[in-house]
Parts: structure tokens; C-alpha cells; sequence
């Protein structure tokens, strides 16, 4: 099964690889940690005789969940070391600024020798994986080399459960073989079972992103990008976050029609991947509107009487989010399935997206039930509710204040995770490391540590 694993991986780059090369070269993806990614050839840990909790985010939005799990840890567990991978170049630069000094490296991709080669040089103690990661090759080599392997924050939409029923017969005994699954609501927790996960390593713990959302608005990150962007109180800002096309153009459209009657309206864009900044940058020069790029602010050349600011740094938008007055979360007109609307719903922003959010459904149910947010089916729809909110303060008051209530109201996954993963420690560090394991680790020479 693990060889006939990486002939089907082989195949699959194969035939992608026409796609990853346009990607490269016309984007700039895909170019860095090719050695860590196919070779598994990690940074070697600053101490291999401590524990070791390795941590996997996929992109942006898992390495931001992994923040007060991280806090919570280490103050509990001072004596262990965490390592964390991730999968995309945003998440794993996004990982190196947030999380330095520890180590952050590309996660090996599931090729036997590239899994097993990374096994060998960290040697984690537990292996823990955010969300949704079903790799059984690494799930096997972890558990070989004696670690116990969790999933937290688990989601499985209705989409991805189809598409792994039709898989099931492979995945079975990679979901039986995991050692604990933390799920955010019971419905998950449902369809995890279903393909096979035990159901008595089965929880239900609630989402982590909760924990990690920021709810006061004079946060020192948020001041200064405030006075960065010369935003005074006067001002309404209506920040389009993680958007896709053709969402950026209709918030311009929008901000055109209102910022007329409405002079103190400010719009801030921040397109979802940074390969799409300089494409909004040429709408908005087509818009004939005085903008400014987030990248020249500090420069000391830019517009200071510009009344739109494209958000061109990753990394930064958690913070922006607590300048909005109004806040459209993308990713929901589009076919994306949406993007997290916690944030500005626990800074208490007065909160729209598209019907497009399967990617978070549970979370819009919340918000929706509590009167917490609205749905916009278009950018005629986006408009007016901007315009409502600028006409009724009171409105946006008060759909904010349900959002942030609620946020607040959702919050102590990240404690209920920690207790489970204790105890799962715990029983890792009784756990008797395979002697095949050992007699490799101690034959493997000497390397360097790689870039």
C-alpha cells in the first residue's frame, strides 16, 4: 500500500506539473523547500534529548489557529520543544514571522522516503495536524517512530466527505490508526466516525479559531497600522478581506457610488493571494480613485490624502480587521466557499459576505442565528448594506455588538484541546519507542542542517 501510494503521488505531480510550472513562473509559487518537501530533508531540532509537539498548518489560516495552543503549551510544558511545518509559501512566511524563533520548516510531502527521512532527524514526541490532513504514509512513519498522532480543530464538510467515502476502503485504517481527533461540532465528529476514525478517540471540542480572535480594537498592532494609514476617528473604514475576483471590483464600484455622499468612508482591500496584488492594483488605477499600497506607507513616498489602501503584506490582515467599521469577508461571491469572518466578528465589525461559505458553515449558521452578520447575493446587495450602515450608525452598532458577543461567547477550545492533548502526552512519554527506530536513528550520520 505505501508503494503503491507514491506510484499514484508520482502520477499526480506528473500530470500537474504542466499547471505548477505556469504557477511558478508566472506567480512565484512553488519554488522554495523543494529539498525539505520531496526529500524530507528538515532543520534538525535544537534538542533531540527534550519532547517534541510537531505542529502542521497548511496555510495562513491553520498557522494562525495554532497561536494560543502554542501560548498554552509552553507555558505548561517549558521543557518541550515545538517545531512547526506548513504546506504553502504564505504559511510557511507567515509561520517564520509569528512564531521565531522556533523551528519552522516545509512539511515533507507523502512519499515514504521523504516522510520517514523527517521522521528520523525530528523524532517527534506528538505529532499533532490542524484541521483536515489524511496523509497515511506520514501518519504511518510518525507512529513507527513511536509518536502519537492527533487531529485538532477537525472539519470535514459535506463536500470532502463525499469525495473520501468514495476513498474509503484506503483511508479506513489511516482514520482507525489515529490516536485522538478533536473536532469543532458533532457534526463533523459524525462523518469522521463514519470513515472509519474510533469513535472513542472521537471529540468534540469546538473551534480553536475562536480562541485566537483579538477583541480589543486599541491592540498595539491595530494602533499602528491605524496610524500608519492616517485612519482618524472620524473615519468609517469598510475593509474587503481575503477577497477574490471579481469581489475587489465590487467593492470599488460600491466605495465610487458611496464615497460621494459619504466623504469620511475609507476603503482597504486585501486580496486573498499575494500573487493577485499587482492585478487589483491595476483596477484601481482603471477606477480613476486616489489610492495607496500598505507596502510604500513606511517608505515616506506615498498619498497620504488617498482614501483607498490595497493591502499588499501578508500576514497583517488579523490586525487591519480591527480598523473596520464595515467588514466583507471574501471568498463568498466567489467559488472559493469563503474565508474566516471571526476576526472581524470579534473586533466587532459590522459583518456581510456572499452565500458562498460552506468553508465555514457552522460559524455562519452562529452568526446568522444570533442576527450577527448579512448575506449579500451581489454587489448591488454589498452597496446597500454598506449604505445602511453609513446611514444607520445604530444599526451597525448593534450588528457588530451580536458578533462580538458571540465570538466571545465560543471561546475555551483551545483549553479543551490542550487537556485531551496532556493526556495523550503523557501516555506518549510512557510509550515504548520501537528498538527499529532507535538502531536507525543511531546509525543515521551526522547532517547538516538544511536552509
Amino acid at each position: 500500500m505505501p508503494y503503491l501510494l507514491n506510484v499514484v503521488y508520482l502520477l499526480l505531480i506528473f500530470a500537474a506539473s504542466p499547471y505548477l510550472l505556469w504557477c511558478r513562473l508566472r506567480h512565484g509559487k512553488y519554488r522554495d523547500g523543494w529539498q525539505q518537501k520531496l526529500w524530507g530533508d528538515v532543520p534538525r531540532r535544537r534538542n533531540r534529548r527534550v519532547p517534541c509537539l510537531w505542529l502542521h498548518a497548511v496555510s495562513v489560516g491553520e498557522v494562525n489557529l495554532l497561536q494560543p495552543l502554542i501560548a498554552r503549551w509552553e507555558q505548561g510544558h517549558p521543557d518541550w520543544e515545538i517545531v512547526i511545518s506548513t504546506t504553502t509559501q504564505t504559511g510557511f512566511a507567515l509561520a517564520q514571522k509569528r512564531y521565531a524563533p522556533r523551528t519552522v520548516f516545509y512539511a515533507p510531502l507523502d512519499f515514504t522516503w521523504s516522510v520517514n527521512a523527517a521522521m528520523h532527524i525530528i523524532r517527534p514526541t506528538l505529532l499533532v495536524m490542524a484541521e483536515l490532513e489524511l496523509w497515511p504514509n506520514w501518519i504511518a512513519a510518525a507512529q513507527r517512530e513511536g509518536a502519537r498522532v492527533a487531529v485538532i480543530n477537525g472539519r470535514l464538510s459535506w463536500k470532502s466527505f463525499r469525495g473520501y467515502q468514495r476513498i474509503a476502503r484506503w483511508i479506513r485504517g489511516t482514520l482507525e490508526s489515529l490516536d485522538l481527533v478533536l473536532v469543532q461540532n458533532a457534526e463533523y465528529a459524525e462523518r469522521f466516525i463514519a470513515l472509519g476514525a474510533n469513535q472513542q478517540r472521537v471529540h468534540v471540542t469546538g473551534s480553536i479559531k475562536f480562541d485566537g480572535a483579538q477583541t480589543d480594537r486599541n491592540n498595539s498592532a491595530t494602533k499602528k497600522l491605524a496610524t500608519l494609514a492616517g485612519i482618524e476617528k472620524s473615519d468609517v473604514v469598510l475593509l474587503a478581506g481575503s477577497t477574490q475576483a471579481p469581489e475587489e471590483l465590487l467593492a470599488i464600484e460600491a466605495f465610487q457610488h458611496l464615497s460621494r455622499r459619504y466623504p469620511n468612508l475609507r476603503l482597504l482591500i486585501t486580496p486573498r493571494h499575494p500573487e493577485r496584488f499587482d492585478e487589483v492594483a491595476k483596477l484601481l488605477d482603471r477606477s480613476g480613485l486616489r489610492w495607496e499600497r500598505r507596502s510604500r506607507l513606511e517608505t515616506g513616498n506615498h498619498d497620504p490624502s488617498a482614501r483607498v489602501l490595497l493591502i499588499d503584506v501578508v500576514g497583517e490582515l488579523g490586525a487591519w480587521w480591527g480598523t473596520s467599521t464595515i467588514a466583507y469577508v471574501g471568498g463568498s461571491l466567489s467559488r472559493r466557499g469563503g474565508q474566516n469572518m471571526i476576526e472581524p466578528a470579534a473586533y466587532g465589525s459590522a459583518i456581510c459576505f456572499g452565500p458562498n461559505t460552506w468553508n465555514f458553515r457552522d460559524v455562519v449558521q452562529l452568526l446568522l442565528h444570533s442576527n450577527a452578520a448579512h448575506v449579500v447575493q451581489n454587489g448591488a446587495e454589498l452597496q446597500a448594506f454598506v449604505e445602511r450602515c453609513l446611514r444607520e450608525s445604530q444599526f451597525a452598532y448593534d450588528l457588530g455588538k451580536r458578533a462580538q458577543e458571540l465570538v466571545v461567547a465560543q471561546q475555551g477550545a483551545a483549553d479543551r484541546t490542550l487537556v485531551f492533548l496532556q493526556g495523550l502526552a503523557a501516555s506518549s512519554l510512557t510509550r515504548t519507542i520501537p528498538t527499529h527506530a532507535v538502531v536507525k536513528a543511531q546509525r543515521k550520520p551526522p547532517r547538516r542542517q538544511a536552509g
